[in-house]
């Protein structure tokens, strides 16, 4: 079985618990495989927090938990050296906090003030956290899923555009149809009967050796010089939108970072690995233009005036500049 395989495996299997969201799934493999960290957005109950516990189960990866809150501190996260007494000599050892995982869910990650989400920073940047002047590096498999509810809800903080821009993907995740809401009751109900559902593979853990391989498979995805001058077009008329259409002009007060490009580079890649081609179209750069952008985008009053969100901006963007030949 080849890596892409499995991989598409993994996507069949996460989707007999994640009713309804195919595409978040596809999105979250997505970014499993650009080696990058993921912000789910949603109202409270669309099965956020249920999706990156599947995808734990899904892995032999450790998972770590971490529920943000108003009164949690950096040390929390991080971990911190303790002291300890050992035949009467005092000496400090490093305490690894909950960040020290292979999947680590910063649960509602916007319910702690700014201080507290800047501790994710040099992890999920670095892979590697700085404690008493010593470094502590991440496991190889290292990958942040933070969850949020809308920033408009009670007791949310907006996260910094620091910490914004290392995410690779931003996620919006709707509603499931009535169909899926439908299967999503009965697979809850056969849950808390403790009933297998029918038809329902067990789950089987995936090896770490996998996705590093499926890494390095996409990793070898050519990428034309049309193609790179497509994204480099996109970031460019995000920056100076004006001179290509009035709208956009009204409602951009700042483009896409450099980083944004790597991130469009990176997911297109994957993109066009999980279709099963050897080379990036531009229908996979359109294809994830919207979650590695959205969130780096910061809109105008006006386009807040005229309840323009970023999507609706990026929807603009992508039919603005050239299609590449």
């Amino acid at each position: 079985m080849s890596a892409r395989d499995v991989v598409l495996q993994l996507q069949t299997q996460m989707a007999q618990s994640i009713k309804g969201q195919p595409l978040l799934i596809r999105q979250i493999l997505i970014v499993l495989l650009a080696n990058g960290h993921v912000l789910l957005e949603s109202l409270p109950g669309l099965a956020k927090t249920r999706t990156v516990k599947t995808l734990a189960a899904s892995l032999d990866a450790s998972m770590s938990r971490i529920q943000f809150t108003p009164d949690l501190l950096p040390a929390d996260i991080t971990g911190s050296d303790m002291l300890y007494q050992d035949n009467g000599q005092n000496s400090f050892r490093f305490q690894a906090g909950p960040i020290f995982g292979n999947l680590i869910l910063a649960d509602e990650i916007n319910r702690a003030p700014a201080k507290v989400q800047s501790a994710l920073l040099e992890a999920m940047e670095e892979r590697q956290v700085s404690v008493g002047g010593n470094t502590h590096a991440m496991p190889e498999l290292f990958m942040v899923l933070a969850t949020q509810n809308p920033i408009e809800q009670e007791g949310t903080y907006p996260l910094p555009e620091a910490q914004m821009d290392r995410f690779l993907f931003k996620i919006l995740v709707t509603y499931p149809d009535a169909a899926a809401e439908l299967e999503v009751l009965r697979l809850v109900r056969a849950e808390e009967a403790g009933v297998a559902v029918a038809g329902a593979p067990a789950i089987e853990a995936l090896p770490q050796a996998a996705i590093f391989t499926a890494r390095s498979e996409v990793h070898a995805i050519h990428v034309a010089p049309a193609i790179e001058q497509y994204i480099l077009d996109l970031l460019k008329v995000s920056r100076a939108p004006a001179q290509l259409d009035a709208d956009l002009g009204r409602w951009l007060a700042v483009g896409a970072s450099p980083r944004g490009g790597i991130a469009l580079d990176r997911a297109a890649r994957a993109h066009a690995w999980l279709e099963g081609r050897d080379h990036v179209t531009p229908d996979d750069v359109r294809a994830i233009v919207a979650p590695a952008l959205r969130h780096r985008l910061i809109l105008s009053y006006d386009a807040h005036a005229d309840g323009v969100s970023a999507d609706a901006v990026l929807d603009k963007l992508v039919q603005v500049v050239a299609i590449p030949a």
